[in-house]
């Protein structure tokens, strides 16, 4: 017997037939929509993974791992939401099968199920649902959107499905599932193909789910043909199958659903009587066609390690780093240019010139040894000949210790990350990692989330800013060591951030009458930065960028 509703509503977005086809954006879209129709929304991933959080991962493997605020390491759809909803989302909208498993096994151990047999069904999809319910409360949504990682039909998903069946069955009113469905053209045939988004349907009707609406993801524009044959056989109405074809940018996506009234159904569908009759995208359109109708083009050379893999480039690595960029370059009127460099291709400082060409260098975060060397050039050149550099975490470390040995005298400079024995340690470890590096704690124990610095008046990083305290969001283990920022001061660098005790550098740079822009940042601005709020530090770099373009 059904219950009473709860008031609060829960979206199910799944994916069929393959995966990375914008399962995680259109999740993003629909939270938008209905954020835009008055609904107070919040968002949670599900990832299908063992692993206890993202951190672990390698990005070559699974992308960016997104930091949120209280310093859980997720996957990069939080990222997504954050910057969709342009709000910030706590870590308890997030979970991997992993962090489930440990939850109900911590009880058990506990006791807290009395000495009753704790079972995978119902116990794991239990406290599934439990999570989705906290999460919901926690943000007082009136409708929560949950994206299920991966596709349906892999034996990773079934809990999770069964956590679906078990919400739909108590509540039927207050969940709705929205499958994601890739819609094959074959070269060969020349047509558009239903059947493995019907095949993918009955999979999902398999385990007891339903599927409201159907997201059909094609090249093109689906035609009516086969919007029809999708209702007929997989059960849904002719309206509920919602075309999606590629478009060129992922923030088209929202309006192009609200064109086939998608918000719309949702708020039908669940009943919320809460929904605006119309959605409020202003800002939203305002942003898209800002994106469009740039009128200067600036050149980015994004400098990093993760970018190859086989034949491919993976953008998806730096994915904030890049659409922080982009949304800099539209607040100041200008079309981004963002070309991925490996910086393995530097080590034996050849082919520096070629930066030359462009208008702005950025070196983002990472760990390890492979491509240091490059960066390290690729820095010295940006410096030496004036080129607009941003160095985000080990960007703003290895900025360190180039300025330490090419400036500051200290020729043996180096991190104690790659060299422990360094005789000039500029970058070593936190103090408090030492141990846990020792014991081999590697998961969750970097300083994590969000940490306050105080800005120094009159620098680049005050003056963007426009505040004297800030908060910005970390992912690390080493920092400045204290016992050199006199000398490295005394040799120039301004140290512009720092925090509240004056230990940890947090912000380093160059005065403008010394280079145009020359800064680096211990945190991660780019988890801050969003669509209609882009980052203050990225759009100061970018404009130095466009006015170095303008000066060639």
């Amino acid at each position: 017997m059904a219950r009473a509703s709860s008031g609060h509503k829960y979206i199910f977005v799944v994916g069929g037939v393959m995966s990375g086809v914008g399962k995680g954006i259109a999740s993003s879209s629909i939270a938008t929509l209905l954020k835009a129709r008055g609904l107070k929304v919040t968002s949670i991933k599900i990832d299908p993974y063992i692993n206890v959080d993202a951190g672990t991962m390698n990005p070559t493997e699974h992308g960016e791992v997104f930091v949120l605020e209280d310093g859980l390491e997720t996957d990069q759809d939080m990222g997504n939401y954050e910057r969709f909803l342009n709000q910030n989302i706590p870590s308890i909208n997030y979970m991997t099968t992993g962090s489930v498993y440990l939850s109900v096994i911590k009880r058990e151990r506990n006791l807290e199920y009395a000495g009753k047999n704790v079972e995978v069904v119902p116990d794991i999809p239990l406290e599934v649902i439990s999570r989705i319910k906290k999460a919901a409360e926690t943000a007082d949504a009136d409708v929560t959107t949950i994206e299920i990682g991966g596709t349906v039909g892999e034996y990773q998903n079934i809990l999770f499905l069964e956590a679906i069946r078990m919400m739909k069955s108590e509540n039927p009113d207050d969940v709705a599932t929205v499958l994601v469905s890739y819609l094959p053209i074959p070269g060969s045939i020349g047509e558009m193909k239903t059947k493995p988004t019907q095949y993918a349907a009955r999979t999902l009707n398999s385990a007891g789910v339903f599927a409201d609406i159907i997201i059909a993801r094609a090249p093109i524009t689906i035609d009516e043909k086969r919007r029809q044959k999708i209702a007929l056989f997989c059960n849904v109405k002719p309206e509920h199958v919602i075309s999606a074809p590629d478009v060129k940018s992922v923030y088209d996506v929202p309006l192009n659903f609200e064109k086939e009234n998608l918000s719309g159904q949702l708020c039908e569908i669940l009943k919320m009587n809460k929904c605006s009759a119309t959605s409020d995208l202003k800002e939203w359109e305002a942003f898209v066609a800002k994106s469009k109708n740039g009128n200067k083009e600036v050149k980015i050379a994004v400098v990093g390690k993760y970018f190859d893999s086989g034949d491919f480039v993976l953008s998806d690595v730096y994915i904030s780093v890049l659409e922080a960029i982009k949304y800099s370059c539209y607040a100041v009127g200008a079309k981004p240019r963002i070309d991925y460099i490996s910086s393995r291709q530097f080590e034996k400082g050849e082919g520096l010139s070629k930066l030359s060409s462009y208008d702005g260098v950025l070196v983002p975060g990472g760990f390890g040894e492979t491509g240091i060397e490059g960066k390290l050039k690729v820095i010295q050149y940006a410096r030496e000949n004036n080129i607009p550099y941003f160095g985000l975490c080990y960007g703003m470390q290895l900025m360190t210790v180039e300025y330490a040995r090419n400036v500051a005298g200290l020729s043996g400079a180096h991190t104690t990350e790659i060299n422990p024995k360094t005789p000039d340690p500029v970058i070593a470890i936190l103090p408090d990692q030492v141990e846990k590096l020792a014991k081999k704690n590697y998961g969750g124990t970097m300083r994590l989330g969000a940490y306050p610095c105080e800005l120094l008046p009159g620098t680049i990083a005050q003056e963007s800013y426009k505040e004297k305290t800030i908060s910005e969001r970390h992912r690390h283990r080493y920092e400045v060591n204290p016992e050199y920022v006199a000398r490295l001061e005394k040799a120039g660098l301004v140290f512009s951030g720092k925090s509240p005790d004056g230990v940890l550098m947090e912000i380093a740079e160059l005065p403008k009458s010394v280079h145009p822009f020359f800064l680096g940042t211990q945190f991660h601005p780019e988890f801050r930065a969003r669509p209609l709020t882009p980052h203050p530090l990225f759009t100061a770099f970018i404009k130095a960028a466009v006015e170095s373009g303008e000066k060639k």
